[in-house]
């Protein structure tokens, strides 16, 4: 796809000054002949990003509510993309986020129509928002289950026919495609790290295969999750090793919409995997091979080893409110497994040189495994460094997996993002506290950059009001929060600070008589709720993470309630901050929570014509503590009842 500046430049103009002439007449001309209202704080915002694309620079824009930081981000995101002839990345917090840019009648096709632009914009998603076929078959095999069925039969018929032309192949398999299949029957059908994607019959016709190629040749945009662009940045040199190519192309440029929220997906990228049946099952295959005796009996103590591991892990793993991350208490008889288990796996990799050397194994094969021990004992050596790791243990019902997390991410993301000269833009509402971007700056291994803050436009004391309410007993609590969504009819957002709490709530609200119709988090596909919770203003939104980039304008979203305070939780990984900090409460729990709440309260008023009310639930003690700071941060002053 050609395309072209929506300016003219001859050989002789500087781009730049160009650029800037476009902006100018785009905000204060273009867009108001359009029908948007003329804003400072938009063409503020506008020509501060221009200084960090001009000396491709770092920049922390901290916009409220209301600016139109979108159309700024996104319009000279577009240009540079354009003038380098390299697509620019979106890097977004979450898959909310990049529905309300793509989505038919979306930021990004106001754009197009407002300026007369064509804008190839092509997303990217996580290889979990795909559906595996392995995965679906030997579930539905195996299942009667309806929501798998349907799924099953929105399979297109090329992928089960091995002599189809690639010309007849289209992509499928989005999750957002089959929207009725609650989040826990997806984890069966979506991929996961234990495929074997190089191995498998279906890749050629594989649904992530196909998207992954479509997005690879975009021109303009690539929209992602900061999930995904993560991995992109962990796995990109691995790949290339392999001879594959990255997950992303080569960017003119990357803004963080949300930006804030990076340094978890850096977290959660960052990380060494350990699944529970992966070193099972390519041990198992090695040994099916035609390997010699002494390898045999290597990888026997191997299995042993790592099934008393698993088993001592999954003992003494300790369950945390708020998180995924079970706790696992250091102790010397799991270090001495994994010393063990360590010297086991480097004799392995001796005798894998040995039994390759007499080609009784496929070359293919080989490198399977040697790569995934080579892993598995790095991870180890991570472990073994005395206070080098973070690590816990995540279980679900199919899979129990031990993570290892390098202490210091920041001086990842240092070295291998934010040492590329290109633009780097984060774009948020609530990044700094009062103005102060260190904070998010160390979080993330920034050491130069520039930020800016404009507030929001909008006019809070006319439209918006927050009470205070004091939580004697969580049943008390419920029973309050319950009123004032009978009070409001519905029109509520329901904000909890993690799934437990939330599935407490629920649990107490199934013993009422709630006439309203009420939406959970994970009971479907999240945009096809959000999209019934817009239509259907009778209902109630109840969410544990849509505290950002969920944009519901109007009486449809016209009640914010947040039920708790949200603190981080005490996980292995927040803990490591904490042991790090000088203060904790002063420098890691309290800022997250600030950040936190100002978003989840930013969800109510969106635009001009919006009004409406938040409530806000505190304990004695949680008021005590940070009531000042809280009233800092609040657009309107509070009112307690």
């Amino acid at each position: 796809m050609k395309t072209t500046l929506p300016f003219s430049i001859s050989k002789t103009e500087n781009f730049f000054d160009r650029l800037g002439d476009y902006v100018g007449d785009v905000f204060y001309d273009i867009l108001p002949d359009q029908g948007y209202e003329l804003r400072d704080e938009q063409i503020f915002m506008a020509f501060q990003l221009e200084h960090a694309f001009k000396h491709k620079s770092t920049i922390f824009a901290e916009a409220g509510v209301g600016t139109g930081k979108t159309f700024v981000y996104l319009l000279y995101a577009i240009c540079y993309a354009r003038y380098m002839r390299k697509p620019a990345i979106i890097s977004c917090a979450d898959e909310t986020l990049i529905e309300q840019l793509v989505k038919k009648g979306g930021d990004i096709e106001k754009l197009e129509k407002a300026l007369n632009l064509k804008v190839d914009v092509r997303l990217a998603k996580a290889r979990e928002q795909y559906v595996c076929v392995k995965k679906l078959d030997d579930y539905f095999g195996n299942s009667d289950d309806d929501h798998t069925l349907r799924v099953h039969e929105n399979i297109p018929s090329f992928v089960y026919n091995s002599s189809a032309s690639m010309s007849s192949f289209s992509r499928y398999g989005d999750r957002k495609e089959y929207p009725w299949v609650p989040n826990d029957i997806w984890q069966h059908l979506a991929w996961d790290p234990l495929q074997q994607c190089s191995t498998c019959d279906f890749r050629h016709r594989c649904g992530q295969t196909l998207n992954r190629n479509y997005y690879r040749e975009a021109v303009d945009l690539v929209v992602c999750s900061h999930d995904f662009y993560m991995e992109h940045v962990w796995t990109k040199e691995s790949r290339k090793r392999e001879g594959q190519i990255p997950l992303l192309p080569e960017a003119s440029c990357v803004v963080f919409d949300e930006g804030h929220l990076l340094e978890f997906s850096a977290q959660k990228a960052l990380t060494y995997r350990f699944h529970a049946e992966t070193l099972t099952n390519v041990l198992t295959g090695y040994m099916n091979q035609n390997v010699r005796e002494e390898s045999l009996f290597v990888i026997e103590d191997i299995l042993q080893l790592h099934d008393e591991w698993f088993d001592l892990l999954k003992s003494t793993a300790k369950r945390v409110e708020g998180s995924e991350r079970r706790e696992v208490p250091f102790s010397e008889s799991m270090m001495k497994v994994v010393n063990i288990l360590d010297d086991k796996v480097h004799q392995l990799l001796e005798q894998l040189v040995f039994d390759s050397e007499l080609y009784t194994i496929e070359e293919y094969q080989v490198k399977i495994i040697e790569e995934y021990l080579e892993f598995f004992s790095y991870g180890l050596s991570i472990l073994k460094k005395e206070d080098q790791a973070i690590y816990w243990l995540e279980e679900t019902d199919k899979d129990t997996t031990f993570v290892i997390l390098p202490r210091l991410v920041e001086d990842v993301l240092k070295k291998e993002v934010f040492s590329q000269n290109i633009p780097f833009v984060f774009s948020s509402a609530t990044m700094s506290r009062a103005g102060d971007f260190t904070y998010i700056s160390k979080s993330l291994g920034i050491e130069n950059y520039t930020s800016f803050t404009v507030a929001s436009p909008f006019d809070y004391d006319q439209q918006m009001k927050i009470n205070g309410h004091i939580q004697k007993t969580e049943d008390e609590k419920w029973k309050n929060i319950y009123s004032e969504l009978q009070k409001w009819g519905g029109k509520s957002l329901v904000l909890f600070p993690s799934l437990e709490e939330m599935a407490r709530f629920r649990l107490w609200s199934e013993k009422e008589t709630m006439e309203l119709n009420v939406l959970y988090e994970g009971d479907q596909e999240i945009s096809e709720i959000v999209k019934e919770f817009q239509e259907n203003e009778a209902s109630i939104l109840c969410s544990y993470h849509l505290w950002e980039g969920l944009d519901v304008p109007g009486q449809s979203l016209s009640q914010v309630i947040i039920s708790s305070l949200p603190f981080p939780p005490k996980d292995p990984v927040f803990e490591a901050k904490r042991n790090y900090a000088k203060n904790s409460i002063e420098e890691v729990d309290t800022p997250y929570m600030l950040l936190r709440l100002r978003q989840g309260l930013g969800r109510l008023i969106r635009t001009s014509t919006d009004h409406g009310i938040a409530h806000l639930w505190l304990t004695d003690l949680e008021k005590e503590m940070y009531i000042d700071e809280i009233e800092k941060i609040l657009p309107v002053p509070l009112s307690w009842k």
